[in-house]
């Protein structure tokens, strides 16, 4: 008997907040209280709701204070409770001194005497109140007036029913509007994530993607370490984790996730104590949440991570709310995955072609730096360096004095390939540098470009070649240029210029003679050679980068080099260059062996 009590009260309670009425006062339930008065000519008309423990009177006609201001009273004992009770009408002549209602609030009250009241229901029967005629005198009520509160109960109950209709309405357009929405989110990420290049990216996506619509105050990945080939266990780079969220021991969601394979969720500080322990409730504490749900990141060879999302104050995923966020760690498993492969493939790029950069060579009367700074994007590994190496020795006004070889190039592309086709490149100009050591850079770069067609590698690119050779005041500089940006070079006491003389870029299929020019660099002069990377930037003007670079390398003229060709990358590329960046750059100090002359000449005296 409990039971149905108690499901017959979540039932009346249910139906009566969709209706949203209370205590409050409402023009419609007032104007059929007052359509009661008028019609039955009685002092006071009640519509009485039953709530849990007490009756409320949205619509009142009649009754003074305080009943007009609180429209509530206890629903023990009153008249309203025998009409839910009973589900039927209740007429009384004198309410005083019938047993069933003499003791109500009504009646000690309102000093009712005469009360008719009919049910109230809803479209299943259930009864929700009560429309009530109250009259201070006890009355003997005439059929046509018990049925006109009949009718007029009917019309009250339907406009509830409206209510209660209406509300269902909007909760399952809302419903809808949510589902619709999760749906959307569901086919978004299986669309963005596809585009993801890194394991950061995915994280960023993520992230926007489920706080658009569940509002967590954290979202992020707990990844399991890689083990790499002759290599320790790494995490993947830049996944973000923060270690207060994901500690390392296994006493946490995260690692209970992993474990187990499925969804787990937490909500609050003693549920995380009594699970986990006493020190995760501290950490529990410590980032102030109140829920968390991990959800396992699994990829098709091994268990990835999990995917975590916490709120500030309880959340309980229902299951529309379970099945979004298992459809979106699955994409977002597949992404990572892709992105943890391509991460792999760039970090082999990177290393092979940072192991390509030269370490540069200490020649007499030359300043020598350089600078490589690798494309903002995780996956733009390209084919620019530079290069620089000694050939041998060569005659000088004080005697031999080596000759120096520099390259800076752009082998076309910018992935893995671009930067093995850059290694081969590189090695086989020094080859033919060597292998010709009086024909001058263009003779090895017609060499490379002949081994190129003989042995199909289909490189193309751009590059400037060059060598430095000692003259009587300075050095004798020779390059030739295949389709790559013109040099800048500072003289002393003159502004700046672009050795702008080039011939085709490199390519398998373009055969033409190639030339080379030759220039004196004195004591004082600056030298800079460059990939494009540096000045050709979307929505950015390339000669007015060029310039832009020659001003800061005439400015620059008193500085260390590395100290110029740090602020060039910074002010002409910025901080997050679409492209590789390569640097090289010579000053001429003084003569070759001049100062080493000097010295001997003066101990000889």
């Amino acid at each position: 008997m409990a039971g149905g009590r108690d499901a017959a009260l979540a039932r009346r309670l249910a139906a009566l907040a969709r209706t949203g009425l209370s205590a409050s006062p409402d023009a419609g339930m007032d104007r059929f209280a007052r359509l009661v008065a008028n019609v039955l000519d009685v002092p006071v008309a009640l519509v009485a709701l039953a709530e849990d423990d007490r009756q409320v009177f949205p619509g009142l006609a009649g009754a003074a204070r305080p009943w007009s201001v609180s429209r509530q009273t206890t629903l023990a004992d009153s008249l309203c409770e025998y009409v839910v009770e009973s589900g039927a009408p209740l007429v009384v002549t004198d309410a005083r001194t019938d047993p069933r209602t003499l003791s109500g609030p009504v009646v000690t009250h309102l000093h009712a005497a005469g009360y008719m009241g009919m049910p109230l229901t809803d479209s299943h029967g259930v009864v929700l109140g009560a429309l009530c005629a109250v009259d201070l005198r006890p009355r003997r009520w005439r059929e046509r007036e018990v049925q006109a509160l009949n009718d007029l109960a009917a019309a009250c109950a339907a406009e509830l029913r409206l209510r209660i209709v209406s509300r269902q309405a909007e909760e399952a357009r809302a419903e809808t509007a949510a589902l619709l929405a999760r749906s959307e989110l569901v086919l978004r990420a299986s669309e963005v994530l596809a585009d993801t290049a890194g394991v950061e990216e995915v994280r960023t996506q993520v992230g926007e993607l489920i706080t658009s619509d569940l509002k967590p105050v954290y979202v992020g990945f707990s990844l399991e370490p890689v083990r790499r080939s002759g290599r320790a266990r790494t995490r993947p780079r830049g996944q973000g984790q923060a270690p207060q969220v994901d500690p390392d021991g296994g006493a946490w969601p995260t690692a209970r996730a992993v474990r187990d394979k499925r969804l787990v969720e937490v909500h609050g500080d003693e549920e995380v104590r009594a699970v986990y322990g006493q020190d995760a409730a501290a950490r529990w504490e410590r980032l102030g949440f109140a829920s968390m749900v991990c959800l396992p990141l699994a990829g098709t060879r091994r268990m990835l991570g999990a995917l975590v999302l916490a709120w500030d104050t309880e959340h309980r995923p229902d299951v529309a709310e379970r099945a979004v966020l298992y459809a979106v760690s699955g994409y977002a498993a597949q992404a990572l995955e892709r992105a943890q492969f391509l991460d792999d493939r760039i970090d082999v790029a990177r290393r092979l072609q940072e192991a390509m950069l030269t370490d540069l060579p200490t020649v007499d009367g030359l300043e020598m730096a350089a600078l490589y700074r690798p494309a903002a994007t995780q996956d733009m590994v390209g084919g620019d360096w530079y290069d620089a190496y000694t050939l041998g020795r060569a005659e000088s006004p004080d005697g031999e004095a080596a000759t120096l070889a520099v390259t800076i190039g752009d082998i076309t592309g910018h992935d893995m390939r671009a930067a093995t086709l850059m290694g081969q490149a590189r090695s086989m100009l020094r080859q033919a540098d060597h292998d010709h050591p009086d024909g001058g850079p263009v003779t090895a770069v017609q060499a490379l470009e002949s081994a190129n067609t003989v042995l199909d590698l289909d490189l193309s690119g751009t590059l400037v070649h060059a060598h430095l050779a000692p003259a009587a005041d300075g050095w004798t500089l020779t390059w030739t240029n295949a389709g790559h940006p013109a040099p800048l070079l500072v003289l002393p006491g003159a502004t700046c210029e672009h050795l702008a003389d080039h011939d085709l870029l490199l390519h398998p299929s373009l055969h033409g003679r190639r030339t080379q020019h030759r220039l004196h660099l004195p004591a004082g002069a600056t030298l800079l050679l460059y990939t494009d990377g540096l000045v050709e930037r979307p929505g950015h003007d390339i000669d007015a980068g060029i310039q832009h670079a020659c001003a800061l390398l005439y400015e620059g003229a008193d500085s260390p080099l590395e100290e110029v060709l740090e602020t060039i990358a910074d002010r002409v590329a910025g901080d997050a260059p679409g492209d590789d960046v390569a640097l090289l750059a010579l000053r001429v100090t003084h003569p070759p062996h001049a100062g080493t002359a000097r010295r001997a000449r003066s101990e000889r005296r």
